[in-house]
């Protein structure tokens, strides 16, 4: 059974099916046309954090491919009213896919392990594969292609860009983490990156300036996520000369776009004047999340679709 908890999971030519199947969707959404690819399929949405562009993203994404959804919260009582296999094995009879977005990457892994329905990761603390497929989608639209080209993450080394570092690695891209020291990718993750391709370039520094002068996307994401609350006056420190502003922007070249997956500390890690600068392309990668979302789920539901389709 294919699940995708992370991008680990799947090829490289599958990822460009996927990317290919978002793309043809969103074109012919475009055109006004909602083909109803996954008519009467039902996904469910698994949720333990809040979530605005996740939820909203796949529950629009399905209604527009004919499909529906169910949004679980606290009431289903994921964890604590049963044993996992049986509520695992339950909603293997209801639904078509589950869409979890839990606090531990464990808890995902525990719901794929007994294969009763394919597992999509919304979100978790070790990594957001969604949320880099419609980065990567962005990428493309914006330069008619993502190769050979360098993207710039300011920020941490959480589970955002350590999606992007494994995308990249994909892709052939140019990845670089630029971020105060002991705020790196977890080693074991960028290890796992490197056994899988071994040709991943990339690279961590805390010289922001050298990495943003090669840049074509410069991403920032909050100084502190979810459950990291206690350690904002920290972060705030050892962050504040990596605020992606104007001074920052300058440095890079001319083409850069500034990219962000929301939602934004504006004045922390962005200012305003560049995150709704012309150079930024924050709203339509925000959109994205719906558009490779469907690409994603396509792919996984019906994939007889895709190879006769894209």
């Amino acid at each position: 059974m294919q699940h995708l908890l992370s991008l680990f999971d799947i090829t490289v030519n599958n990822l460009h099916e996927i990317l290919a199947t978002a793309s043809h969707l969103k074109r012919r959404l475009q055109m006004g046309d909602r083909p109803p690819v996954l008519e009467r399929r039902v996904i469910a949405l698994l949720f333990e954090k809040p979530s605005l562009r996740t939820r909203v993203s796949f529950e629009t994404g399905m209604a527009q491919l004919g499909g529906s959804s169910l949004f679980l919260g606290e009431e289903v009582g994921w964890g604590k009213r049963e044993s996992p296999s049986d509520f695992t094995h339950v909603l293997g009879q209801f639904v078509d896919a589950v869409v979890c977005r839990t606090k531990k990457h464990e808890r995902a892994t525990q719901l794929a392990q007994f294969n009763a329905l394919p597992v999509i990761n919304g979100l978790t603390d070790l990594c957001h594969p969604c949320q880099a497929l419609a980065d990567i989608l962005t990428i493309q639209e914006a330069f008619g292609t993502e190769k050979d080209k360098h993207l710039v993450f300011v920020g941490d080394g959480n589970n955002v860009s350590g999606s992007l570092a494994l995308i990249c690695a994909m892709l052939k891209m140019k990845f670089t983490l630029a971020c105060p020291a002991s705020y790196e990718l977890n080693p074991e993750w960028l290890n796992q990156i490197h056994q899988h391709y071994p040709q991943a370039m990339i690279e961590q520094t805390s010289n922001v300036d050298a990495a943003v002068s090669t840049a074509d996307a410069i991403y920032t994401d909050v100084w502190t996520s979810m459950g990291q609350e206690e350690e904002s006056a920290i972060r705030r420190r050892a962050f504040a000369n990596f605020q992606v502003n104007r001074q920052l922007m300058s440095k890079a070249p001319s083409h850069a776009r500034v990219l962000h997956c929301l939602p934004a500390v504006r004045g922390e890690e962005i200012t305003d004047e560049v995150i709704d600068s012309p150079q930024s392309d924050v709203i339509s990668q925000a959109g994205n999340r719906m558009h490779a979302q469907k690409g994603l789920l396509v792919w996984l539901l019906n994939h007889q679709w895709v190879k006769e389709n894209v």
